[in-house]
């Protein structure tokens, strides 16, 4: 079966997304150009943070005795487990991200209006 690469990576997408819809919500509130930059400079720098704190990368030693085929398994369960805890993980954090943008903002607006 062929690999299917996606461009812009699904990561790209969901970060374009996010941007998109901050954009769109602060304006819909009133906010000004400057407090919107603000916000989506906060949220690339943490989405930044996020990406590289994300990459992890460990090795299991498989037993000799196993077949070619109970090999393939185990590989095969091991990676999709991974995967899921990537993805619970990536939410949860941009979960976490959104509401420490959140705070940061109401911590700028209310330097500015000091």
């Amino acid at each position: 079966m062929a690999e299917i690469l996606e461009f812009p990576t699904r990561e790209k997408q969901a970060f374009a997304f996010l941007e998109e819809q901050l954009r769109q919500m602060l304006s819909a509130k009133g906010a000004d150009d400057r407090l919107i930059e603000h916000a989506i400079a906060s949220l690339t720098d943490v989405y930044a943070e996020l990406q590289r704190d994300s990459d992890c990368h460990f090795e299991v030693r498989l037993p000799e005795q196993l077949s070619r085929e109970e090999s393939l398994h185990l590989q095969e369960d091991i990676a999709s487990g991974i995967d899921q805890l990537r993805k619970t993980h990536h939410d949860l954090t941009l979960k976490l991200a959104a509401r420490l943008v959140l705070t940061e903002l109401k911590l700028f607006q209310h330097e500015r209006s000091d």
